[in-house]
């Protein structure tokens, strides 16, 4: 089950509103799919980013994966911890492997996102 506090992309991306604030990361389906995470290339700190841009790369043993924006903003922080420890993403994908957090949000496309249960169900089709 996904955790319920999050909205989900197609893309396997998840984001949790804090107060003005987007974090970003990817879910367990996705980091489990791409197996051992082995570096993650982050977004810049103020990059102004659309709705489906690409926010950066995960690389793993299996394959290179585009992460792209769920909702339009600027890039305000980095999870730089990453460049370190890029496989905290497939230990802690909704906790410490965040990947950034946007700011100056456009939250207009919140609403195309799915919920917990929708997500769910969409990852059970594939």
């Amino acid at each position: 089950m996904s955790p319920e506090d999050l909205k989900y992309t197609k893309e396997h991306e998840w984001v949790r509103l804090e107060d003005d604030v987007a974090v970003i990361g990817v879910t367990e389906h996705a980091q489990k799919q791409m197996g051992d995470v082995t570096f993650v290339e982050l977004p810049e700190i103020g990059k102004r980013v659309e709705r489906g841009g690409e926010l950066g790369v995960i690389e793993s043993v299996k394959s290179a994966n585009d992460v792209y924006a769920p909702l339009s903003g600027k890039v305000g922080e980095i999870n730089s911890h990453l460049n370190d420890s890029p496989e905290v993403i497939n230990s802690d994908p909704y906790g410490d492997g965040w990947i950034c957090r946007l700011d100056d949000l456009d939250e207009s496309g919140l609403d195309d996102l799915m919920d917990a249960r929708q997500y769910d169900e969409y990852i059970a089709e594939q």
